[in-house]
């Protein structure tokens, strides 16, 4: 959705955060779910709802200045920036086999932008993708110890509002003449990933760990790329194939790492 919706991206993410936002705040109200979020838990989820809109906004620029494949890679390097900042945050031990993780990472980079040069799109689209993964974790990170408090739906509207307050004055000077041809994909967009998507992901984060969550969730560029090639024919180079699978062979060795240790 991110490569065939050609409007601006802040734009974009305006209008997918004002129709996820709705979306949430009926289902809320049907559930009987409490929106309020008190005391010092607020500025926490006000904080997350800024990352999180930052993180979409260069995400889709990424998306905009390569193909599906180089900039969902170059986002999913988040698990391995997660693991480095996780420890940070939490005051926990490093654990050196995620920092193995991390380099696996930035190899799987290497191969995805071995000209690195600013006046080459594919560089650009990684430096956004990458710059996203680091406002994901981070908001993920901080986020932690919100997701036991409060219910995930209650959350994700929460910081769908802040994003919405955000980029909604942008769409009036950035172009808005094509909001109305692409709402139907828009609508999509917000629907499945926004509300179903990034509100089980903020679920998730009650039964794992960050780090364990962002790396298992390193399958989605497999059926984004997938996706690109069956509705835009976008068929990734071989180079981009290698570095992907670099990457994604760290959900493997983090899905047997988190195996071992729950079952002793």
């Amino acid at each position: 959705m991110g490569r065939y919706i050609n409007m601006s991206p802040v734009v974009t993410i305006a209008v997918r955060a004002i129709i996820a936002a709705v979306i949430l705040f009926m289902y809320c109200k049907w559930k009987g779910i409490s929106l309020k979020i008190p005391g010092n838990d607020k500025k926490t989820v006000l904080i997350g709802g800024v990352f999180l809109g930052v993180h979409w906004v260069t995400y889709f620029y990424a998306l905009q200045l390569s193909n599906v494949a180089i900039g969902m890679l170059s986002l999913f390097t988040f698990p391995a920036i997660t693991a480095i900042l996780e420890p940070i945050f939490f005051k926990t031990k490093v654990l050196k086999f995620h920092l193995l993780l991390g380099l696996f990472i930035l190899i799987g980079i290497y191969f995805l932008v071995p000209d690195f040069s600013f006046q080459n799109a594919n560089t650009k689209a990684v430096c956004f993708g990458v710059f996203s993964a680091t406002c994901f974790s981070i908001r993920n990170i901080i986020m932690k110890s919100s997701v036991v408090k409060y219910d995930g739906s209650a959350l994700m509207a929460n910081q769908l509002f802040v994003v919405s307050i955000i980029c909604a004055p942008f769409c009036l000077f950035l172009g808005n003449s094509d909001i109305i041809n692409y709402l139907p994909a828009t609508f999509v967009l917000a629907l499945l990933t926004t509300v179903v998507g990034h509100t089980l992901f903020t679920y998730s984060l009650k039964y794992f760990s960050t780090t364990s969550a962002s790396i298992i969730s390193s399958l989605q560029p497999i059926y984004g790329v997938l996706l690109g090639v069956f509705f835009l024919q976008e068929y990734p180079e071989m180079r981009t194939i290698v570095g992907g699978g670099i990457i994604i062979s760290t959900v493997i060795m983090e899905s047997i790492r988190v195996y071992r240790q729950k079952n002793g």
